[in-house]
């Protein structure tokens, strides 16, 4: 499982202040769940992952990290997970290829289509596992933004921040990054661009977000 910019993105911008308790739904490599143990040295974080060759790997990581004493990898369905104890915060970088042809590899697919995590199922069983004050933070592709939205409405989570990324100026918004909680309250709305007019050249915005988890930065 590759690291990807949507990964790193929603590690670096889910709010981690005063958490005490994080559930990574979908973990793919463990790659959010360790950037929030790194942002949060008092947090205990859960990464759930239904491949078990994918949470293999998730366990690997995370024991070759400084947070692994903190840290646990349960490998089962998301829907099928019922710990005793409520999060504070739920993460998730959901499956995307919603219409999309299925890729040749089944471990890709899985990753990627929402047959086995979609966005009904995320916020339907999050209710159930989130806190009375948590919150849901998520990257969604641009264009399901209002299908996911309304989903959230549908199990009373409301959007309480929303950050609008956009590769380049004059390009149209890919992705969105959107923190849900059980309050209602005006949502605080910002943008961001990962690169500036000059091909890979990295905005001081991006590097100020990022540059703690970028060898390069």
């Amino acid at each position: 499982m590759k690291v990807g910019t949507d990964g790193v993105l929603l590690g670096a911008w889910a709010p981690v202040q005063d958490v005490k308790r994080i559930l990574d739904v979908g973990a793919g490599s463990g790659l959010i769940s360790l950037q929030l143990a790194q942002r949060n040295p008092e947090a205990v974080i859960t990464s759930v992952e239904i491949n078990p060759a994918v949470a293999a790997q998730a366990q690997e990581n995370i024991q070759s990290s400084p947070w692994s004493n903190r840290m646990e990898v349960v490998c089962c369905d998301f829907r099928k997970y019922h710990p005793e104890d409520k999060f504070d915060l739920i993460v998730s970088n959901p499956p995307y290829f919603v219409d999309a042809l299925r890729c040749p590899d089944n471990q890709r697919c899985m990753a990627r289509h929402t047959s086995e995590l979609n966005y009904e199922l995320l916020f339907g069983h999050s209710a159930y596992l989130l806190s009375e004050q948590g919150v849901i933070s998520i990257i969604i592709p641009a264009e399901v933004e209002r299908t996911v939205i309304d989903t959230a409405w549908k199990y009373n989570f409301h959007p309480h921040r929303r950050l609008h990324v956009f590769t380049k100026p004059g390009k149209p918004c890919r992705r969105v990054l959107l923190t849900f909680g059980r309050q209602s309250i005006s949502c605080i709305e910002d943008s961001l661009y990962i690169e500036g007019e000059k091909h890979e050249q990295f905005t001081p915005e991006y590097i100020a977000l990022t540059k703690d988890f970028y060898l390069k930065m």
